[in-house]
């Protein structure tokens, strides 16, 4: 990380962050485009605003400088390169066809650099396209949309992340693509990021909040509806041929969490210390990547708590169980560490962020009513561009009342044992050893 940029954890103090503020993207969704978007309801945009406005006060009340995607991708359109590049990949649906592809690339290329990002994240409408011609674009409602708005980019997590200096761009499936094409660009041409060594999976799918750096050189990586076994497989190559990891574990989610990115499923919070439900802490299972003589070396399956104590070499991992699993904002999931035993959280999480309070984490809560409705939470929407390396001196440990023991506090009605490490292996306490 001698760029200034980076990550080794997701817990080091953070410094620079990557966000998006919602703006004409989000307010040109209707219910007649409402297809487009994640959530489950549209949006009131100016509570948006509002909710993440407050995330970003928030994170600068900590210290976080936090930059701007469209700000950042301004720049870069001063760039004839970046230019370019931002727009082939608006032109990359071909279902534009010969005539309406050309005019939209006659339209975008007169477009200064303000007018161009706008247009590209914010979409262009049919009645908008002047020049438009060609059958495609007759046969066009005027409300139908020549290049779709992007309302998803405020997760901008989703496609974009970092393990050591190695910046990881996501390749999202259909009209996502271009999220993460638009931060390639900004990654690949913006002078602050000159240098920086990017990793991208063009031809299959990874959605980054699939990929979770549980410590130094220890990256997991959940494989799904989201993430191919093929993207993982070039991710850990990759990391595991520069050195940014020693260890890559794949967990396998399409049973267990079919419905989640495996960052929903498992956050950092401390150094050995994580939030998990109690229904995957325990059911999950890893895969252990390492690299010999420039080979991949794949482990046997094992419990995850587990796989993932022995890749930390640390005797357990200390994890902390959400709040009651039926209770949709209870879940607590997309938690944000910004260091030093601080934790930024979805305000509903009501039971989780008290767990957290009580096991010795200072809780600073953050409205999520317009933009959780897929609980896509403060981690979501929070690319961290900079964070303290764990190993520098004057880290600090994990709050001191939080127990060194394996528990988990179980969910109400689920009556779970208690944990212990035995020979390696995961078992309830006082099992016989194999």
């Amino acid at each position: 990380m001698g760029l200034g940029i980076g990550a080794d954890s997701e817990t080091g103090c953070l410094r620079t962050a990557l966000m998006h503020r919602p703006g004409r993207e989000l307010s040109r969704i209707t219910p007649r485009t409402r297809d487009l978007l994640r959530m489950p309801a549209l949006p009131w945009v100016a509570r948006a605003q509002h909710e993440h406005d407050l995330l970003a006060d928030a994170l600068r009340d900590h210290g976080v400088e936090v930059l701007y995607l469209t700000g950042l991708l301004q720049d870069v359109l001063e760039y004839e390169a970046a230019r370019a590049e931002a727009i082939a990949s608006a032109l990359g649906n071909a279902e534009l066809g010969g005539e309406l592809a050309a005019a939209l690339r006659g339209h975008l290329e007169g477009l200064g650099p303000e007018d161009l990002a706008v247009t590209l994240t914010g979409g262009l409408a049919t009645d908008e396209l002047k020049a438009g011609h060609g059958l495609v674009y007759d046969l066009l409602d005027p409300r139908d949309f020549v290049l779709e708005p992007l309302p998803n980019l405020v997760f901008s997590r989703d496609g974009s992340t970092w393990a050591g200096d190695q910046a990881i761009t996501g390749t999202l499936p259909g009209p996502r693509r271009r999220e993460s094409d638009l931060i390639a660009t900004i990654y690949g041409h913006h002078p602050r990021f000159a240098g920086v060594s990017q990793l991208r999976a063009q031809d299959s799918p990874l959605h980054c909040g699939d990929v979770v750096l549980l410590g130094p050189g220890v990256v997991a990586a959940g494989v799904g509806a989201r993430t191919t076994a093929a993207s993982v497989e070039l991710l850990a190559r990759r990391l595991l041929d520069v050195g940014s990891a020693t260890h890559v574990l794949v967990i396998p989610t399409a049973e267990r969490a079919k419905d989640k990115t495996f960052d929903q499923v498992c956050s950092v919070l401390a150094p050995g210390v994580v939030l998990m439900n109690p229904a995957h802490a325990f059911t999950l299972t890893a895969l252990t990547i390492t690299g010999r003589s420039g080979e991949l070396t794949i482990s046997r399956p094992r419990p995850f708590l587990e796989a993932a104590a022995r890749a930390l070499g640390i005797d357990q991992l200390t994890a902390i169980g959400t709040g009651i699993e039926s209770a949709q904002w209870d879940d607590g999931g997309n938690t944000l560490a910004i260091g030093d035993g601080q934790l930024i959280c979805d305000e509903r999480n009501s039971e989780t962020n008290a767990r957290l309070a009580g096991a010795g984490f200072r809780v600073t809560t953050v409205p999520g009513g317009e933009l959780g409705g897929i609980r896509g939470g403060p981690r979501a929407m929070c690319v961290p561009l900079l964070r303290d390396p764990l190993t520098t001196a004057g880290h600090r440990e994990n709050p001191a009342t939080i127990s060194n023991e394996h528990t988990i506090p179980p969910s109400a009605g689920m009556p779970l044992p208690s944990l212990a490490v035995s020979d390696g292996e995961l078992a309830p306490a006082g099992a016989s050893e194999r």
